[in-house]
């Protein structure tokens, strides 16, 4: 039952050449490579269920290979092509007796695991479930399709991907030099370019280059093996016979049909004509249904171009219609003529504003509608409908300013119109009337609201105004994640991490990668590691920290954990710390980060926000005092955070630290605040080091901060205010 326990002898090279531990397994970086996590979890013997999914020769049974050489647990091996139920209770009941007598755990390795049906993979899941065994699935079909979804959402799913070439010129290498299971006994040597004959036309299937390779050395003698020492040459003759072109990898009820038509459809959706025709060849060349291509861009006629061209619909109908009466070879014309007339044509998804509507509809409560737009003509009289309504084409330009939409949703916006093609001279139409009918409603609805000490909708206001931080913060944190170019194997660094606010985002962008976090507060790290209990620990981020005194010792320690990073995150870096302390952190930090890893970096600009003089009445411009109040203040706010003054000053010093293709975004919050006594006092705190209050009293003395303290208590002491702050937002690439 065991496929791992057969005999050496006779076996094909592919077979004799597996690597017996992760040192030796080469390529997919992206889940076994230093730091990451599915390696974590095989030194540390700490699997979960795990499903390997890719294409053939990628290294799915050679990883299962791996952790059985690996684990202390009992491992098990089953083929699903010859295989069933009856196989599957006898290991079951043979994981129940280890488990039970001896207290050990059983690793079942299922290759094909898809070629079971419903019934075979729904008689392992009770005792995936209980935990009597842990399985560990091979599969070249997507699991999210073919393996039973109870059996995949209790594993964790790790897509293989085709080997680079410098992989598969290490493969080869590999079997050249081995005395005892490759070619290292003799000196094999190739003519120049049969190797890479062989390499490229692989295809990234490892298996596949093995097989040929052994094919041209064991052809090549005279008889084989020859003695020993003796020079095998392989000409590039030699190397094209001994390889056969790939057929195209396509299966119309697969997932590869699937992969296609999206990679078609996703083409078009970007502009790119040659991308769409490429994909269309490799699905009409591989016999996919051309009605199914039309069906498809029929759809994206609509979805992806849309109101942008409304004529792409007809076009794109128009020639499904002539495909119909022509068929092929002749209608590859009109497959082509629509998917160029796609791809080149303006575009807008505004018709999803349709599903916003379904999504308030199911979400709130049927509300009436309004009278006025109500049928008249059967109970006018009685009821009133329909008065009130104004007959728009009595109106110039056929249109009148009124409410369409039921109480409660005046002013909803659900279609946005995109800003080219046909949309374009329509927009502007759109936003005028909409801003004449909000007119409309608010003159109809307008109310005055006179707040008094205990009343509510006071104090639900105060709560609302206080909710406005943190709607920007998570506006911040989206735009750092943006355009990071983030894949699901990546490595983050958090630096200098406060509340989990960037750990926590990173930490599900990457579940096949890790995250490491440094703390400068103890207590952060603490709450953060509290929540990372529940967690398998081989899944959990990497915390360090705990002082700031730590910084750079700390730093050496997240090298030899995870080598590199491909981002780098920090939160306020610039602008908390001295440019000489920041200096001697990023001579470390740059070494962690992998050639062309991004570091990003948000800060706040003090400089762009808003100042308390601000708020004050006009007549304040009379003090004597004002000029040089205001003037402080400024100073201030400029000197707060050096280097970050101005967006170009903060590119600057980006390019200064080495970054190359510099990004800089400012963001901008207007937060509605109430500036209570305490707050005022807080910032007006002279013997707060770095306050407002303390670095006036440096600039103006004891005496004018003192008089502006007071006249600010005075004027805005529970005063309401919008108050404006700005952040940057900074990335650049390192190489």
């Amino acid at each position: 039952m065991d496929l791992f326990q057969a005999s050496p002898q006779n076996e094909p090279l592919a077979a004799r050449m597996r690597p017996r531990n992760l040192d030796e397994y080469i390529g997919q970086n992206h889940i076994v490579g230093k730091g990451r996590l599915l390696r974590r979890a095989i030194k540390a013997d700490q699997l979960s269920s795990l499903i390997f999914y890719g294409p053939p020769g990628t290294g799915k049974t050679t990883l299962a290979r791996v952790i059985a050489g690996t684990t202390s647990s009992r491992f098990m091996s089953l083929n699903a092509v010859l295989s069933g139920v009856k196989q599957v209770r006898e290991a079951i009941t043979e994981a129940q007796e280890l488990r039970d007598l001896h207290g050990r755990r059983t690793i079942l390795f299922v290759d094909e695991v898809h070629r079971w049906n419903k019934a075979q993979q729904d008689a392992l899941l009770p005792w995936v479930e209980n935990g009597t065994i842990i399985l560990v699935g091979a599969t070249t079909e997507n699991p999210y399709f073919e393996v039973n979804s109870a059996l995949v959402s209790r594993s964790r799913i790790f897509q293989l991907k085709q080997l680079e070439e410098a992989d598969l010129f290490e493969v080869a290498r590999q079997a050249m030099k081995d005395k005892d299971r490759g070619y290292g006994t003799w000196k094999v040597e190739f003519q120049e370019g049969a190797l890479e004959h062989l390499v490229k036309t692989a295809d990234g299937d490892a298996r596949s280059l093995l097989n040929s390779l052994q094919l041209a050395v064991e052809t090549t003698p005279e008889s084989y093996p020859p003695p020993a020492g003796e020079t095998i040459h392989i000409t590039l003759e030699t190397a094209e016979e001994s390889i056969q072109k790939k057929v195209v990898l396509y299966d119309k009820e697969g997932d590869y049909h699937y992969d296609t038509i999206s990679a078609f459809i996703k083409s078009i959706r970007g502009s790119d004509p040659d991308a769409a025709l490429y994909w269309m060849a490799r699905m009409i060349k591989a016999g996919e249904d051309p009605r199914f291509i039309f069906r498809r861009m029929i759809i994206s006629a609509a979805e992806d171009i849309g109101m942008a061209d409304p004529q792409a619909l007809v076009q794109v109908n128009a020639a499904a219609q002539a495909f119909d009466r022509v068929g092929l070879p002749e209608g590859q014309f009109h497959l082509t003529q629509s998917a160029l007339y796609l791809a080149t044509a303006p575009k807008s998804n505004s018709a999803l504003a349709f599903f916003d509507a379904c999504k308030v509809v199911d979400e709130e409560a049927a509300r009436e509608v309004p009278n006025h737009l109500r049928d008249p003509s059967r109970d006018k009289h009685g009821f009133g409908h329909g008065e009130g309504y104004n007959y728009p084409h009595a109106y110039r330009d056929h249109w009148v300013a009124q409410a369409y939409l039921p109480e409660g949703l005046k002013g909803r916006i659900f279609y946005q119109p995109a800003a080219q093609g046909y949309e374009a001279g329509i927009q502007q139409d759109v936003i005028r009337r909409r801003e004449l009918q909000m007119a409309a409603m608010i003159e109809e609805s307008l109310e005055n609201l006179s707040f008094s000490p205990g009343d509510k909708e006071r104090n639900a206001w105060m709560r609302r105004t206080k909710g406005n931080s943190g709607r920007f913060l998570e506006d911040m944190r989206s735009r750092m994640f943006a355009a990071l170019k983030t894949e699901r194997h990546h490595k983050f660094l958090i630096w200098r991490e406060s509340s989990g606010l960037l750990l926590w985002e990173a930490w599900r962008q990457v579940p096949e990668g890790g995250v490491c976090a440094w703390f400068p507060d103890r207590r952060n790290l603490d709450l953060c590691e509290h929540f990372t209990r529940s967690l398998p620990e081989s899944e959990r981020p990497l915390f360090f920290g705990g002082s700031p005194e730590q910084a750079l010792s700390d730093l050496d320690l997240i090298k030899e954990s995870c080598e590199s990073f491909e981002t780098i995150m920090i939160r306020d870096w610039i602008s908390r710390l001295s440019p000489e302390d920041r200096l001697k952190e990023w001579d470390v930090l740059k070494g962690l980060l992998s050639p062309g890893g991004t570091l990003c970096l948000s800060e706040p600009l003090p400089a762009g926000g808003s100042r308390l003089s601000d708020f004050l009445p006009k007549g304040s411009r009379e003090l004597e005092q004002w000029e040089s109040i205001t003037e402080a203040e400024n100073r201030v706010y400029r000197e707060t955070c050096p280097g970050l003054e101005t967006e170009e000053a903060a590119l600057a010093l980006i390019q200064e630290m080495g970054g190359d293709e510099g990004t800089a975004e400012i963001i901008g919050s207007k937060e509605d605040r109430v500036l209570s006594e305490d707050q005022l006092n807080n910032w007006f705190n002279a013997e707060r080091k770095g306050s407002l209050g303390s670095r006036m009293k440096e600039i103006l003395g004891e005496e004018s901060s003192q008089i502006y303290k007071e006249y600010c208590l005075t004027e805005l002491k529970d005063s309401r205010v919008s108050w404006e702050s700005r952040r940057i937002i900074l990335k650049a690439v390192f190489n």
